[in-house]
């Protein structure tokens, strides 16, 4: 897999403006998310996924990067769109989550990424309690940027590391009793 780009800033390109916070925007079923640049690890093209039987429909598979096995979600199944139809700009977001026991390199699947931007804390809205098509428990908080709302996801909750090594170790489990 080619790495399109690496989406994680230095350590002091924050601390100049302390009241601005920087999101990974992009497209999934044509609305706007975000998420926080410091669960980004790097954004890579999609070509292919192993898929792994009798996983959730969101887990769409596994992929190798540089010899790590990384399991990839598919945000649109996630949040019960049904599956992401792979398209020109698809991508896989590697981000990593912390975990009860450690952290967690996770790959997630979007229509399209579209930029890193900064944005003033004047700009976030709390997490709204009803309305948005999707679980609010998934959501953190909502970005008020001129006349559009994008929403920010609550990367632990949706991509729950636990919940995903606990799929991925029953499915070596599973390997293992059929060796």
């Amino acid at each position: 897999m080619e790495q399109l780009q690496t989406a994680r800033p230095g350590k002091n390109a924050q601390a100049q403006v302390p009241n601005l916070r920087q999101y990974l925007t992009f497209v999934l079923s044509g609305e706007s998310f975000a998420i926080p640049i410091e669960h980004i690890r790097e954004i890579i093209e999609f070509k292919s996924i192993t898929t792994i039987p009798l996983m959730p429909e969101f887990l769409r598979g596994v992929i190798n990067l540089r010899g790590a096995v990384v399991p990839v979600v598919d945000l649109s199944a996630r949040f019960a769109r049904g599956a992401t139809v792979v398209g020109q700009r698809t991508c896989v977001v590697i981000v990593e989550i912390e975990g009860e026991a450690e952290t967690q390199v996770l790959g997630i699947m979007v229509d399209a990424v579209n930029e890193v931007i900064d944005v003033d804390a004047s700009q976030v809205e709390p997490r709204p309690t009803f309305g948005a098509g999707i679980r609010t428990d998934f959501i953190d908080s909502i970005l008020n940027i001129g006349q559009r709302f994008t929403v920010v996801l609550d990367v632990g909750r949706v991509l729950s590391a636990d919940e995903i090594a606990g799929l991925m170790g029953v499915a070596h489990e599973d390997d293992a009793i059929a060796d």
